[in-house]
């Protein structure tokens, strides 16, 4: 399940309730206390695992290990490849975002 839409509508709630009572924000529980360069770490992360399970389950495969289908094998292929699809989206949308601020005129 994936909670990042509400916790970050409670981060937002928060700061919103501090500005009224005239509390200063902190930033860190203003952006929710997430770091971003940990989360696309992450990410990165589980892209690699993925692709490295995928790898493994099909050099067993190959190997004739009889514990391993093909079924399998395949399920594992696409999910390694469609996640490395999604970081590969991910870093374009980064690029693309990078290009536009440094396009700025300050």
């Amino acid at each position: 399940m994936d909670t990042r839409g509400i916790d970050q509508m409670l981060s937002e709630l928060r700061s919103v309730s501090q500005a009224a009572q005239n509390k200063p924000v902190q930033p860190e529980e203003a952006a929710g206390g997430v770091n971003f360069a940990d989360v696309l770490n992450g990410a990165l992360k589980d892209v690699s695992a993925a692709q490295n399970e995928a790898r493994e389950m099909a050099q067993n495969f190959s190997a004739g290990d009889p514990n391993v289908n093909l079924q399998d094998v395949m399920v594992n292929l696409q999910k390694a490849n469609l996640s490395f699809q999604q970081m590969v989206q991910v870093r374009n949308r980064l690029v693309t975002a990078y290009q536009d601020i440094m396009n700025m005129s300050v």
